[in-house]
């Protein structure tokens, strides 16, 4: 763990030495800034320091606050913090939560303060949550409390989507597919063609992880197997991996896909990184992945890419006997608390206030002024030049995930060449939102835990059994009555309690 003094004060002391000065000392009409500690993650660049970073630096500054930072390296925040925080350990006066808290373990454990009865020093943190009604719903606990400030992702921009390689459509003379069979159409003239010149049968028509087939072709289907639960139009609330006849058929048709090899035999361990080199070579005709990597990563591959045109291109979901759509994210992707056992609680809600502000959300998106982004004559945020290299942007700690934060839509547009941004917006008109994200209640935990220890991984591996082949589809009612003997019906009962909780929170 990483801990991060910062001192105004010191770099004046190191810059008066280094003239001749032999001492250096505060005025004493200066006020002393209150030290606040963060415990939060570093970032996933290997290169980047937050502690160090100058976005970073410039929010806590205009803060009016010190702080002492105490970053781990993302890859083992979880494991590190997550049993010191319910042992209660004394950690930093804020921590950022090292998950969601979905069982409410750390509310329910008393580690950190309800942060409405604190309201009156967090003016701008109100103000956020009056403006959206479902992020304080999901925020709302089985008490009626309010913990944690939010780090919120888009839910409808930029989301996961089909993209098509246009190339290989236009060499064939195909249209984009708008429905299940003639995307099978395409896969096949895809795998029987030599799209790539090299005459070599080395075309894989479609690139898809395995986290990724539930959002492609399950709407086409009549299911929502993202999150697995969805709430009909009368509020009742289903589990699509248990709807027998849609959920058969969904099956039915990715294992005519694999047989086929129009969905490739080792698709459960594809990685981004082989989807990006089959890019460089090439060979895949048909990715799905969130479509911000559509310019900036897979068409930005190909050499005769100038960003005026796609390589890939992103088109509507298809559709089935049920009418395709997009699911979106959950907007909450990460929390921040105050530790009940800090002797700093209001200065640290205050803290967490400021980063809450207009002024300190502006520098988390678009950087300095100046530097990573200038005011055009139209009135407009514009990135500059040398912001179009991330590496130099990464390090100025651009979008940093130590601080509570909100994306901006704007400044992912400005990032990104017009028709990238403008297929966004036609794309966001498929987009529909999940199953709402709330707390379970003390009562509800176990059986959660249940469904995340036993139904879902049970549902995985079955679900992998039966597109490879492994598993009959013979044996689909035995799989039925499984999740039956498991007690599925409790865990469909436990989320239609959270959904109506939060549909009462919602008003």
């Amino acid at each position: 763990m990483k801990n991060v003094d910062k001192y105004a004060t010191f770099a004046l002391c190191v810059a008066f030495a280094c003239v001749g000065l032999t001492s250096c000392t505060k005025s004493t009409t200066e006020k002393e800034k209150v030290e606040i500690s963060i415990l939060a993650e570093n970032s996933w660049y290997t290169n980047v320091d937050y502690a160090d970073s100058k976005i970073v630096n410039t929010v806590i500054q205009n803060s009016g606050y010190n702080v002492n930072w105490k970053l781990n390296a993302p890859s083992n925040y979880y494991d590190t913090v997550r049993t010191l925080l319910l042992e209660k350990n004394k950690l930093a006066d804020i921590v950022q939560v090292p998950d969601l808290d979905t069982n409410a373990d750390y509310i329910n454990a008393g580690v950190f303060i309800k942060l409405d009865e604190y309201m009156d020093d967090m003016p701008n943190f109100k103000k956020y949550l009056e403006s959206d009604p479902t992020i304080k719903a999901s925020l709302t606990a089985e008490d009626g409390h309010i913990y944690y400030v939010p780090q919120t992702v888009h839910t409808s921009n930029y989301q996961p989507c089909i993209m098509y390689n246009m190339e290989w459509l236009d060499k064939l003379g195909l249209k984009v597919p708008t429905t299940l069979d003639e995307f099978v159409e395409v896969l096949r003239a895809f795998k029987a063609s030599d799209m790539n010149g090299n005459h070599i049968a080395d075309e894989i028509p479609l690139s898809i992880t395995a986290d990724f087939l539930p959002y492609m072709f399950g709407p086409a289907f009549g299911l929502e197997l993202v999150n697995g639960f969805y709430a009909d139009e009368n509020g009742v609330v289903h589990y699509s991996y248990c709807e027998e006849e849609n959920y058969k058929e969904y099956l039915k048709f990715l294992n005519q896909l694999y047989s086929e090899g129009l969905l490739e035999s080792d698709f459960s361990s594809l990685t981004r990184d082989n989807i990006v080199q089959r890019c460089k070579n090439n060979q895949t005709g048909i990715i799905f992945d969130f479509s911000w990597q559509m310019s900036s990563l897979y068409s930005a591959q190909y050499s005769e890419y100038d960003g005026s045109k796609p390589i890939f291109y992103g088109a509507q979901p298809l559709s089935g006997k049920y009418q395709g759509y997009y699911i979106g994210r959950n907007e909450i992707s990460g929390l921040f608390g105050v530790m009940e056992n800090s002797n700093k609680i209001i200065d640290s809600v205050k803290l967490l206030d400021y980063i809450m502000s207009e002024d300190a959300q502006k520098l988390y998106c678009w950087g300095i002024e100046g530097e990573s982004y200038i005011i055009n004559e139209n009135g407009e945020e514009e990135f500059t030049e040398t912001a179009s290299d991330d590496t130099w942007l990464q390090k100025l700690g651009i979008n940093p995930v130590c601080m509570p934060s909100r994306q901006s839509v704007e400044a992912a547009d400005a990032h990104l060449p017009q028709w990238h941004s403008d297929v966004d917006k036609q794309l966001v008109t498929y987009i529909r939102k999940p199953f709402p994200f709330i707390f379970a209640t003390s009562a509800e935990t176990e059986i959660d835990h249940g469904y995340t220890n036993y139904i879902a991984r049970y549902v995985s591996q079955e679900g992998i059994g039966f597109i490879t082949g492994k598993l009959s589809l013979d044996s689909f009612d035995l799989y039925l009555k499984t999740l039956k003997s498991m007690d599925i019906a409790s865990v469909i009962s436990v989320k239609q309690a959270q959904y109506d909780r939060y549909i009462k929170a919602y008003k």
